[in-house]
């Protein structure tokens, strides 16, 4: 504790945490949620939340951060917001863990603290298993004691505003007087991860569990509905619509359409006005 502030106005957080707090006083404001429950707690942060806190000098536990760099060259958990679906939650739940399982949970984090702390070529291989057992500890508490109907319909809910949110930024985005800080950051995933302050891994496993499709098909498939009606409705050359739709060169934007449709944009057109 010494090296925690006893008070932290509301930021927001960057990265996972899984904590336990085994004991004291204060209280925390994680999203919206303020109410602890008694006695030994186990709660959860995910990148971008609202965090604030005031907390006394007395709490023991654990708190363990990781980033989304760290789940992304894991084998273990690449696919950690499909196993483990609480983290997707806006608003994280905090939960209590029995005191009987407090030292099982504790010596978890005690052995990933030991293995970091150590010099082993290979200690964040060890560190993403621990995690990975840390992280199925905490899903059979969550299913224990949270609803589990109620809390998949509030991961769904917020999955389908995001998925909603996303495709309406990339459709205003394209209108023709956006205004936008780059030229050409429109074909890529993490321009609108950023607008949305998601990280693009988190984006792009939302947007494929609610759709199917991929962040990045989502874009493709709005560039090429909108290149299929400029060449249908409108006499503009190849070269006026690739650079509408924010294409380098129009040799680019041609190399995507014929990869999309097999035609080139010229074939398309004559084909659309037959």
């Amino acid at each position: 504790m010494r090296s925690v502030h006893q008070q932290m106005p509301p930021f927001r957080h960057e990265f996972y945490a899984l904590a336990i707090k085994a004991d004291g006083d204060g209280h925390v404001h994680t999203g919206e949620f303020t109410n602890f429950p008694e006695g030994s707690t186990i709660f959860f942060n995910t990148p971008f939340q609202t965090l604030s806190w005031d907390i006394a000098p007395n709490w023991k536990g654990y708190y363990l951060i990781f980033s989304q760099d760290f789940i992304a060259q894991s084998g273990a958990l690449v696919d950690i917001l499909n196993m483990f679906p609480f983290l997707k939650i806006d608003q994280s739940i905090p939960f209590s863990i029995p005191k009987f399982d407090l030292m099982a949970i504790s010596a978890i984090y005690e052995s990933i603290w030991r293995e970091y702390q150590g010099d082993a070529d290979d200690k964040f291989k060890i560190i993403e298993a621990q995690v990975y057992l840390l992280l199925q500890h905490i899903r059979r508490f969550f299913e224990q004691q949270v609803d589990a109907n109620s809390a998949a319909k509030s991961i769904q809910a917020a999955d389908i505003k995001l998925l909603s949110r996303y495709q309406t930024l990339i459709q205003s985005s394209f209108y023709p007087n956006a205004q936008l800080e780059t030229f050409s950051n429109l074909h890529s995933t993490s321009f609108y991860a950023q607008k949305l302050s998601v990280h693009p891994n988190h984006l792009n496993a939302i947007v494929k569990s609610v759709s199917g499709l991929t962040a990045l098909h989502h874009i493709h498939k709005h560039i090429l509905s909108l290149a299929k009606s400029y060449l249908a409705q409108t006499d503009w050359s190849v070269k006026q619509i690739a650079y509408s739709l924010h294409f380098e060169s129009p040799n680019n934007f041609s190399a995507f359409f014929k990869r999309k449709t097999e035609l080139s944009p010229l074939e398309y057109r004559d084909k659309a006005r037959l």
